[in-house]
């Protein structure tokens, strides 16, 4: 594909230009996570609260609102507001704890990302700030007070926008060169009344020698230093010469200069003496305190800001604009007609780059739908900073930290040490990333910049990251616990996705397939506790699913088989196959280690089918289940969720023209078709099937025969168990009246159908698994089901909706579900998306309703969003699901 942007990607690949030297790394939320605390007892919450943030300096990253920084996160722009009441400058979003809401974690803030390009070139955001006092207090307090059957007490609930007493505050980036930055901040008054508003566009670097280090990460203190009235130099040791340039407000408004030191403030949170008087959280003092001895009257520091006091009209629009731009190419009028051109021209370069990557055969809300969708999977980039051997150990120049880090959580990951550039599931509730999450961002990361995604697969299994044991870090909170195994499928689908002009990446493949050997290893070695090739992986990523708490002893004592965990490892051998297949027509070596595979997921297949009788399959109910194995006994835990469709993924299509050209391969194939019957009775489909395009012949080798199937997609396709209007449900809607329940000893374990938060409080009421819809495993889903289309075409129909009478094809029906998954964002013909739950502001409000977030998951009755409201990273699947529907569209086989 053609375009600037393009061009600007291919030239940063290649090392010519550094265009994503800058970008949106910064995070929102950097108080309360782990790699803040240096705690006893590991409690990252209380450790580092936010009232602690203005204050004191972060040890291994930074936040701000809707900030940039360079890829090293030393170098930091990002916004600060103080709307003349609040207690507290806003210098980043506010949010619960886990301890403090009733449903979790969960910022309270109302946010959205507009637009961004791979190469940062241009993005856009937009930031809702009240002019009320900002509800703190009320917030905790009310949400403290709900129980896990309530609702969540929101910002709009405790009346913040009120009769449109609020601002847009809308700031864009554009590059000129690289390292040349145009930043254009918009401030509108939504309100009936003028209102008065303080902006502080913000630099400062990262605190890097507070910790008594030196070496790579770590140097003297740079200093930012002013220049004139509209000018401060950038000065480090590596003298890069930058400038930082303010121009006066549309308003007319002329910035005062403001400068202070990132450090913290001792005095004021310890009660010990701070090495500098100009500490952290001195523009919040200068401003809400009236403190104006707390900022350097030298005027110079590691932290600056442009300050704008602007009295604001009712409706009325107030720009600034800002400048950071080598000293020796910054012009002598940086705000020239030629600033605002730049704009100009990177709008249209990004117009014209996702005209091209998004389908034309999709509606206007369609495509601003995953115009959006992108700009948020491309906000959530963060350079992401973790030496675990450090933070184990303090810093020289800190307090040591107790005994017990030693001990305690990721004390047997000391080897990782992590410092790149990384896509995270959100930026303030989960800022950290999460490898199981990654995966699926990397498809759609894949359409737009497959080098990035390629990185981000092979970043993850370098060894700085992967264990020696073999095992992929997870996330923060616990590098050590279990995700689904979804890795190798990312790496082969984002192989065959990138392809270009039919030239595919076969060292990307190989490298990665290697390390993805031992992690697969790990797996067999670690998860299959009697050999039987029947897995008990934990909690595998989806939390509160289960019964008990899968990642903990059980109450009962002896452990789970586990429906997901075996079909996960079917699904990984499957997609270990393929692989091998893709590298063997290359290298006839790898030829055997497709036959291994091969072998080993008819093993799986076998035992999830029949070990012991039926496996893990109950011929009455025609389901998959966990069983409990205590001693000699094996109890199934008959709940209907994800668990046991997740046998569905896995499957693999073999092409004839691959067996043809691998004959020592093929040759295994038909010796286990003749010869092993009773394998082949429970993957029937090794037997050649027709292919139903007439273009040879392909064989299926998957967990569920068609009987089997067949008997899965009917409770699939319930309108009343799985099949919502918005998705396939993670728990059938039938424990709603009839919730499972297990009893040990006079202990009763409950799953019922919770549609949106969680009522559990297993694993926190934001991720709950008990019959929302989630994004990841509906994908995997549709895929699944059109690889056993290519297979048995029209020859397998199935009724959509179960019981409807209307007969489909599996095609068809991936079509649908990538249909409804869609429908949650987009607006009906009252003008109200799904997603936002009934809000009469996004359907009627011009200032609303084209705004779009995209939830960690959705309400599986009336598809509104839940949990971590900008978890745009796997959710930016709709992109493909969209995708889908054009496909379909372009066919004439869908509206």
């Amino acid at each position: 594909m053609n375009g600037a942007e393009a061009l600007r990607i291919d030239e940063d690949a290649r090392g010519r230009k550094r265009w994503k030297q800058w970008g949106p790394y910064l995070a929102e939320r950097q108080w309360g996570t782990v790699r803040e605390d240096y705690s006893a007892d590991g409690s990252a919450w209380e450790y580092f609260p936010h009232d602690h943030a203005r204050s004191r300096a972060y040890r291994w990253g930074e936040d701000g609102l809707l900030g940039l920084s360079d890829d090293t996160g030393r170098l930091c722009f990002a916004l600060a507001l103080w709307n003349g009441r609040d207690p507290i400058l806003k210098e980043r979003f506010f949010g619960l704890t886990g301890p403090e809401g009733n449903h979790g974690e969960d910022v309270k803030e109302c946010y959205y990302f507009v637009d961004a390009t791979p190469t940062a070139s241009y993005l856009k955001a937009i930031y809702k700030y009240p002019q009320r006092e900002y509800p703190y207090a009320e917030l905790v307090a009310e949400n403290r007070r709900r129980g896990l059957d309530a609702s969540e007490f929101e910002l709009a609930d405790a009346g913040a926008f009120d009769d449109d007493r609020y601002f847009d505050v809308t700031i864009e980036y554009a590059k000129n060169d690289p390292d040349d930055i145009h930043i254009r901040i918009s401030v509108t008054n939504r309100g009936p009344d003028a209102a008065d508003l303080h902006v502080l566009p913000t630099l400062w670097f990262r605190n890097v020698w507070s910790w008594g280090r030196v070496g790579e990460h770590y140097g003297p203190r740079p200093m930012l230093r002013k220049r004139d009235a509209h000018h401060v130099i950038v000065e480090t040791e590596a003298d890069d010469g930058l400038v930082f340039a303010a121009d006066h407000a549309s308003s007319g408004e002329d910035p005062t200069w403001m400068f202070t030191e990132n450090e913290t403030n001792n005095e004021k949170l310890f009660g010990s003496a701070n090495a500098s008087p100009y500490v952290k959280d001195a523009f919040h003092r200068y401003l809400i305190s009236g403190d104006t001895s707390a900022v350097n009257p030298a005027e110079q520091g590691s932290k600056a800001a442009a300050h704008y006091e602007l009295h604001v009209g009712a409706g009325q629009t107030v720009s600034m604009h800002l400048r950071i731009a080598p000293a020796n190419t910054m012009p002598t009028d940086a705000f020239s007609s030629a600033f605002t051109d730049t704009f100009t021209c990177r709008i249209q370069e990004a117009d014209a780059f996702y005209a091209e990557r998004i389908p034309k055969a999709l509606t206007g809300d369609e495509r601003r739908v995953a115009r959006q969708a992108y700009a948020g999977l491309l906000w959530t980039k963060q350079f992401y900073y973790f030496d675990v051997g450090q933070w184990q150990d303090g810093d020289p120049g800190q307090p040591t930290p107790p005994a017990s880090r030693r001990e305690g959580r990721n004390a047997d990951w000391r080897h990782l040490n992590n410092a790149d550039l990384i896509s995270m599931p959100d930026t303030w509730e989960y800022p950290w990333y999460a490898a199981w999450d990654l995966a699926f961002h990397t498809l759609p990361f894949a359409r737009i910049d497959a080098d990035f995604a390629k990185a981000q697969l092979v970043l993850v299994l370098r060894e700085w990251y992967m264990h020696p044991n073999g095992q992929i870090p997870a996330y923060e909170f616990a590098f050590g616990d279990v995700n689904p195994p979804v890795h190798a499928w990312a790496v082969w689908r984002v192989y065959k996705m990138t392809a270009a002009r039919g030239e595919r990446d076969l060292l990307f493949l190989e490298r990665t397939f290697h390390k993805l050997l031992l992690n697969f290893t790990w797996w067999v070695n670690r998860k299959d506790p009697d050999g039987k090739n029947l897995f008990s992986g934990g909690f595998l990523g989806l939390d509160n699913i289960g019964v008990f708490d899968r990642s903990r002893p059980l109450p009962t004592g002896g452990h789970l088989e586990q429906a997901d965990g075996t079909a996960w490892m079917a699904f990984y051998c499957g997609t270990m196959l393929s692989i091998a297949l893709e590298l063997a027509k290359h290298n006839p070596a790898y030829e055997d280690v497709a036959t291994k595979f091969f072998e080993h997921f008819i093993a799986i297949a076998d035992a999830m089918n029949s070990l012991g009788g039926t496996g893990l399959w109950d011929n009455d109910d025609g389901f998959y289940y966990d069983q409990l194995h205590v001693g000699t006994s094996h109890v199934a835990l008959k709940v209907r969720s994800m668990v046991g469709l997740i046998p569905l993924f896995a499957c693999e299509v073999l092409e004839e023209d691959t067996l043809q050209a691998l004959p020592d391969f093929a040759m295994r194939v038909r010796w286990f078709v003749e010869n092993r019957p009773e394998l082949a009775r429970y993957a029937p489909s090794l037997a050649p099937t027709n292919d139903h395009n007439g273009s040879g012949q392909r064989r299926l080798i998957a967990i569920p025969t068609r009987e089997r199937l067949e008997r899965v997609l009917h409770y699939l396709l319930d309108e009343s168990e799985f099949l919502s209007p918005y998705g396939i449900r993670s728990v059938s809607r039938v424990h709603k009246d009839s919730p499972y329940t297990f009893h040990v000893d006079t202990e009763e374990f409950r799953v019922t159908y919770d549609r949106a938060e969680s009522t559990s409080g297993l694993f926190g009421g934001n991720s709950n698994w008990r019959g929302p819809v989630w994004f990841p495993l509906n994908y995997l889903l549709i895929e699944a089901l059109e690889k056993y289309y290519h297979v048995y075409g029209d020859s397998l129909m199935v009724e959509c909706p179960t019981h409807s009478g209307n007969m489909r094809n599996l095609g068809e029906v991936a079509v649908e579900l990538s249909t409804r998954l869609a429908r949650i964002f987009l607006p009906d013909a009252d003008g109200h998306r799904p997603v936002h739950g009934g809000d009469a502001s996004y359907a009627t409000d011009d200032a609303w309703k084209d705004l779009v977030l995209f939830y960690e998951y959705f309400d599986g009755d009336n598809g509104r969003g839940v949990g971590a409201s900008h978890q745009t990273g796997w959710t930016a699947l709709v992109t493909r699901c969209l995708e889908n529907v054009a496909t379909e569209r372009e066919r004439g086989t869908t509206p």
